[in-house]
Parts: C-alpha cells; structure tokens; sequence
C-alpha cells in the first residue's frame, strides 16, 4: 500500500508539471500571433497587406519601378504681389476745389480719361477770366508788333520800338500759355473759353486705365492741389516682388522659372519667370527683390498680397514616385513595396509598408529617399497609398477582436 501510494503521487506531480508546460507555450503561441496582428495588419506575415488581383483591380492601383528623375533645385523666396509705378495713378487737382460730384466707387474698373468725379469752385472762374484777359492782350500785342514791324521794314519805325513791341508781345504770349496749360490739367478746352463760354464744373478724370483702388474725398469737400482724390492700379501689370536672401543670391539669374502660391488664395498655383534683379541690399533682413512676371494670371490677383515662391535654379537626379504613392502615418512618410507570389493557385500581390524620407515636390511627384537599398526590379505602388494603409489597419483591427 506504501508503494501504491508514491506511485500516485508521483503520477500527479507528472500530470500537473505537463500542464504547466502546455498551457505556457499555449500562451507564448497566443501572444506570438495577437503581437503580429497588430504589426501585420491584420495578416499572416509581419506588416504585410495581401492583396488579390481582383482587389487589385478594384482598388485599381498602378505598379511601377522606382527610378531616379530629374529633381528641379529651388531657392525659396517670399514677398508680395506689386504693380510697376508706371501703372498706378493718384489723381489730383491742379486747383483748390469743392467735390460737387462722385462718379465711381472702391473697386470699379476704368478706363483712361473716364470722369471719375465733378468740381466747382470761384478759383475756376477765376482762371478762365484770368485767361480771356491774357489771350486778349496777346492778341493786341501781337498785332502792335506786326504794325511796328511794317514801320520798321518802311524805315519810319526805330528798333528800339520794335524791341520794345516783341517783349510786349512775348510776355503775353507766355502768360497766356500759361493759363492754357492751366486750364488742360482741368479738362477745360482754351478754345471754348476764347469764345467767352465760362464753365462752373469741371471734371476729375482717370489717367491711366485699371481699378479704383482708393476713394479720398466726400460730397461738398474741399480739396487742395495736392490731396489725393483717387488712387488708380492698372492690375493687369501685377508682378511678383521677392526677396531673396544674401546666401542664394549668387544662385538667382534673370529668365528662371519661379512658381509660387499666394496666402489669401489657398490652392492657387502660379508660375512666373525672373525679369529684373535689385541691385541693392534691403538692410532688414539683408535681402534683394527680385522681379518677375506671372504667367497664369488672374482676376482675383491684388497688389499687396503675400506669396510663398521658389526659384528654380538647376536640377539634379533623384528617386521620385508619384504624389499618391506616399502617405502621412502616425508622422512618418510611408510607401509600400510589392511582391508577385502565388498561392492555392491564385496570383496575390504582398505589399510591405516602407518609411522613407521625402524631398522635393514637383509636377506631382515627390522626391525620396530609403534608407535601405533594394533590389532591381522591385515594384511599388504608385497610387492608392492612403487606402493600401487603410486596409492593413481595417485587417490589424479585425484580428484585434
């Protein structure tokens, strides 16, 4: 019976010390294959996404090499939009007036010698009194001087006299001129004024084509010569002014291409090409303009806008894939790699999510950079980035449960 007894217990000892061992490696297996789910994706291998050619063909991704392509090299450059002087205006009158008329508003497109507003005042009475008086008297004197010329020539006349008469004549005319030239800057026709037709209001009237940038004045106001009435910008003629800084000017030429975006019009692309570079330093920061003209221009393009440009400068050789090749995960640039295989008889394809470092952007490609070397003749998808990502956390969240 003793013996009978060792021999049970022993038995037991056998059983639960097996069991223990069972159920530990039960546990490592469980941990093992819930670990390389959540790494996986939700697949078999570690961070792989199987794919069938049918998914294949309804997610409808493009495979392709990854080769290296012609990278453009930049310099950034920030600035403003900004119109040549020549093609803004700030109108003025010749003469202190009072606003008797307002014929535009902020905003409104005109075009040269359009009437933007209507002024009186006594003072424009006065000058065209002024200047009937003054073309009158010309008109005597020049007369005297033709009479004192006949004398002269008949030898009843001195030349003293006529000396006398040609100053006269002189002085008259100049004034006279004067008042003309007076009366043009207020759009008032000398000739009209000659036949004693005196005028009350005068127009204020564009000099330049374009928009009304600035409305100055009031009904009733009273202005004087050199306030500003209007402002006008011709917007056509808007350029793009950047300042490029001392460390990349060395880099700038005349006739590069620049593209450049604008803050207040998100989305919009334009491109340009450097017409002019400043030949002096800003001193704060330490930059030079540099001009260009736009290319793809548009209605919605204001000077004073600010825009974030880059100057290409020369290009250089790089691996690139397109755009949507590549996607922003938990901060990092991830593409995926691609493997043909088969199995159970069916063609499958085994994508292997790669992080990599991105460069520049260009014409929807995007420069990058492994940091491992790989294979000739490896495939990558060259779309569908964002839903290949998609799949391989839906399967890591499926296993999950």
């Amino acid at each position: 019976m003793k013996n009978n007894r060792y021999i049970v217990i022993g038995a037991a000892l056998f059983l639960a010390f097996f069991t223990s061992c069972g159920n530990k490696e039960k546990t490592e297996e469980s941990h093992q294959e819930e670990e390389a789910y959540e790494v996986g994706g939700g697949h078999e291998e570690e961070n792989v996404l199987e794919l069938s050619k049918e998914q294949i063909a309804q997610l409808e991704i493009e495979l392709g090499s990854l080769e290296k392509r012609p990278i453009p090299k930049y310099v950034e450059a920030n600035g403003k939009l900004e119109v040549p002087p020549q093609y803004e205006a700030t109108v003025t009158a010749s003469l202190g007036v009072n606003v008797q008329r307002i014929n535009v508003i902020e905003g409104d497109q005109v075009e040269k010698g359009q009437v933007l507003a209507w002024v009186s005042h006594p003072n424009i009475t006065n000058l065209q009194t002024a200047y009937i008086e003054a073309y009158n008297d010309m008109v005597f004197k020049e007369q005297e001087y033709d009479r004192q010329k006949r004398l002269y020539d008949a030898g009843v006349s001195s030349g003293k006299e006529i000396q006398r008469s040609q100053a006269a004549y002189q002085s008259a005319l100049g004034l006279s001129k004067g008042y003309e030239s007076q009366l043009r800057h207020l759009n008032v026709s000398p000739d009209k004024i000659k036949n004693v037709t005196i005028v009350d209001a005068v127009s204020i009237v564009a000099p330049i084509k374009g928009y009304v940038e600035k409305v100055g004045i009031n009904l009733g106001q009273y202005v004087n010569p050199q306030d500003e009435l209007f402002s006008i910008v011709d917007n056509d003629h808007v350029h793009a002014d950047l300042m490029v800084f001392e460390k990349d000017v060395f880099q700038v030429k005349e006739g590069q291409p620049i593209d450049f975006t604008v803050q207040s019009i998100p989305g919009k692309h334009l491109k340009g090409e450097i017409r002019s570079i400043g030949k002096q330093f800003e001193t704060s920061p330490k930059a030079v303009h540099v001009h260009a003209e736009i290319e793809n221009k548009g209605e919605n393009l204001i000077p004073g806008m600010y825009i974030n440009g880059r100057i290409q400068t020369g290009e250089e050789t790089a691996y690139a894939l397109p755009e949507a090749a590549i996607v922003e995960n938990e901060n990092k640039s991830i593409i995926f790699m691609g493997e043909k295989a088969e199995e159970n008889g069916k063609e499958i394809w085994k994508f292997t999510p790669v992080e990599v470092e991105t460069g520049i952007s260009f014409d929807g490609w995007t420069e990058i950079h492994l940091a491992d070397s790989i294979p000739g003749g490896t495939k990558f998808s060259y779309n569908r980035a964002f839903d290949l990502i998609a799949e391989m956390k839906k399967g890591s969240t499926s296993h999950s449960h």
